[in-house]
């Protein structure tokens, strides 16, 4: 078996990385649609590169996201900048393919993030950034229960565009409230 279900969904589970599928993530890390919303198309990404980043990241809650009828790679998600003492971290995720998206994976894997962080990880605040032309991903955010909590204005270039960093939260005490 290529992928473990470390946490399990409806349709879903996050599997620890495998850094067979760099060349996969590699093609998806060139594609504009993937990176200009995680802001990242800027870097070119190459093979090497990112089997190194796999396994030096391969237990810092870096994850695979996997589809749990056929075990397909969808993405990537992780739990980062995580501050035991404050209590906090950040998320963050994507999927690599547009046929993947808007199909509720997205929502899907921030609620697994969500209750890890909160019951495994002792997390009282889990944050996000995202960029205000991402209506998409807000909307998906909103969804789960992030509330917008601040904007950097203008603090993302792209295609010719400055664009909000716009930040959003969730508190323990607000989960699946």
């Amino acid at each position: 078996m290529k992928y473990f279900k470390k946490l399990v969904g409806e349709h879903i589970y996050l599997s620890p990385m495998n850094v067979e599928d760099a060349a996969t993530y590699v093609k998806w890390l060139n594609d504009f649609s993937v990176t200009d919303g995680i802001g990242s198309s800027f870097r070119v990404a190459d093979l090497e590169s990112e089997k190194k980043w796999i396994l030096d990241n391969a237990g810092n809650y870096q994850f695979a996201i996997v589809r749990l009828e056929d075990d397909k790679l969808l993405g990537n998600c992780g739990i980062n900048s995580i501050d035991h003492l404050r209590q906090c971290a950040e998320v963050g995720l994507f999927i690599g393919e547009e046929e993947n998206r808007n199909k509720g994976y997205g929502t899907e894997v921030l609620d697994l993030l969500l209750d890890y962080g909160f019951h495994y990880l002792n997390l009282n605040n889990i944050m996000l950034k995202v960029f205000s032309f991402n209506e998409r991903a807000i909307s998906c955010y909103k969804k789960v229960g992030f509330k917008e909590i601040g904007r950097r204005r203008k603090a993302y270039y792209l295609n010719g565009e400055f664009h909000d960093d716009v930040f959003m939260d969730m508190l323990k005490e607000e989960y699946k409230q």
